[in-house]
């Protein structure tokens, strides 16, 4: 039997390229991005948790643990990550932005399997050349070296990733599901398709 696996909702940021409003809960076609994450992440996970640092009462309306960073001042994906491992309780989690509504729908089975052919510490999505680190799976061991890593006052997906072994899984086939909505135009682009 595999190991349970954790899916954790990145929704924690400040949403800067937005204007500063909760990215998580804007509205794509009248259902809040996080909601149309958590409906394509659910079926391949045990259980989500939401790393959320703001409206956490609303967040927490969507039937998950919401988790908040221990590091202060949006510290950024790593300080999600950090508080999931912290609280997940299985040996292996997965994590995907609250911004990309479109993720595959075999992202956590492609990713299990390259991190198992490769005994790797970590499996992360790649499409069309580009590395998307916020689409990981790792193995729940490594939180002593975040914590390490983050108490330095690093705070840098990919230097963090440099130190691992990791293995980047192809997912060309599918490079439109990672299509990110970074911005109010991108949401409105959106609106329209």
């Amino acid at each position: 039997m595999s190991a349970p696996i954790t899916g954790v909702i990145l929704a924690g940021g400040a949403g800067r390229r937005m204007g500063g409003v909760d990215k998580g809960l804007q509205e794509l076609n009248g259902q809040p991005l996080v909601q149309r994450v958590l409906v394509r992440l659910a079926p391949q996970v045990d259980s989500v948790l939401i790393s959320a640092n703001r409206n956490r009462e609303r967040y927490a309306g969507f039937g998950c643990p919401v988790l908040g960073d221990t590091i202060p001042g949006y510290a950024g994906p790593l300080a999600g990550l950090q508080a999931a491992l912290a609280h997940a309780g299985t040996p292996l989690l997965v994590s995907a932005p609250c911004d990309s509504p479109f993720l595959p729908a075999d992202l956590v089975a492609r990713l299990r399997a390259a991190l198992e052919a490769k005994a790797a510490d970590l499996a992360v999505a790649r499409a069309d050349g580009r590395v998307h680190r916020a689409f990981c799976l790792l193995r729940s061991d490594l939180r002593p070296g975040l914590d390490a890593f983050l108490a330095s006052g690093e705070r840098r997906v990919g230097l963090w990733h440099a130190s691992l072994k990791v293995v980047e899984v192809d997912f060309d086939d599918e490079a439109e599901a990672f299509a990110n909505v970074n911005t109010l135009e991108d949401l409105g682009a959106g609106r329209q398709s």
